[in-house]
């Protein structure tokens, strides 16, 4: 019988703390998503949480299947780093102008779960940036004066 032997650094990507931190982007993206449409909010901002959620469940979706290894024609960590900035960007914008003016509770709530999804985006961002920057993967692998003696 033969046993299947893993890495002894592989750790599944819902066990790891970029999946976490990107599960629980997911889940203030759809509860900010959420509060908006009970207050019936504009349409800007169901549409651009809605579309967030999207992309955030299909990254998710990517990681936990492994195809990111299996489609190396883009490099996807690249990918993941602008749509958290950009995440950021536009949730802090409908975020800001949930809560300037005299709104309901709902919308404010919204907004303020828009915040803390803007809070997730970056930190999403930084992890996967500290990730590149010290393990380094592809062409782009830092190499010391030393190796090329």
């Amino acid at each position: 019988m033969s046993t299947l032997n893993l890495k002894p650094k592989h750790r599944p990507f819902c066990f790891s703390v970029k999946g976490h931190v990107k599960m629980l982007r997911l889940a203030l993206n759809v509860t900010s998503m959420t509060f908006f449409i009970i207050a019936q909010a504009p349409e800007p901002y169901i549409v651009i949480t809605g579309f967030e959620v999207t992309v955030i469940f299909f990254f998710i979706l990517l990681y936990i299947l492994r195809l990111d290894r299996i489609m190396d024609c883009l490099f996807w960590p690249l990918l993941d780093i602008i749509n958290s900035a950009i995440a950021a960007i536009f949730m802090i914008i409908i975020s800001v102008l949930a809560l300037l003016p005299e709104t309901t509770t709902f919308i404010v709530l919204g907004g303020v779960f828009g915040l803390l999804v803007a809070v997730c985006c970056i930190a999403d961002g930084v992890l996967i940036y500290r990730k590149l920057l010290f393990n380094p993967s592809g062409p782009y692998q830092k190499r010391t004066i030393h190796d090329k003696i």
